[in-house]
C-alpha cells in the first residue's frame, strides 16, 4: 500500500518572522520548501539584510533558486519586474522589493533552509 504525506504552510515546520514579512518552511520528501509573504513596502536590504548583518554577513550571499511568484509584483535591483507564474534564479548580491500595494507571495524550492536565518 502506498502512503501519502500531506502538509500545509498553515502548519509549517518553522516560521521566520521579520518586519513586514514572514518565511514559512515545510519539510516534505527530503526537501525544504519555503513560502515568503511580504507586505507592501517590504525591501530585502531593509527587512532581511539587517538580520544577516547581525550574523556578520554584509549582503545576500546566497542565490535565490527555483522561486515562483504566486501573488503580486516583485522588482529586482537589476530592473526586472516579476509577477504571478514567473520562475526565476538570481545570483548573490542583489536587492529586491515589493511593487505596489498588494502583499507579495512566492514559493522557494531550493535554498529555502538558509533564507532569513
Amino acid at each position: 500500500m502506498k502512503s501519502i504525506v500531506v502538509k500545509r504552510f498553515a502548519a509549517s515546520d518553522e516560521t521566520r518572522e521579520f518586519e513586514k514579512g514572514r518565511f514559512e518552511l515545510v519539510l516534505l520528501g527530503g526537501l525544504t520548501i519555503g513560502r515568503a509573504a511580504y507586505a507592501p513596502g517590504w525591501k530585502w536590504s531593509t527587512h532581511v539584510g539587517p538580520l544577516l548583518a547581525r550574523a556578520g554577513v554584509k549582503s545576500s550571499t546566497s542565490a535565490l533558486w527555483s522561486q515562483v511568484v504566486v501573488k503580486s509584483q516583485w522588482m529586482m535591483a537589476r530592473e526586472v519586474e516579476l509577477g504571478p507564474g514567473d520562475l526565476f534564479h538570481i545570483k548573490a548580491g542583489h536587492d529586491t522589493w515589493v511593487v505596489g500595494d498588494q502583499p507579495y507571495v512566492s514559493l522557494h524550492f531550493l535554498g529555502a533552509d538558509s533564507y532569513a536565518k
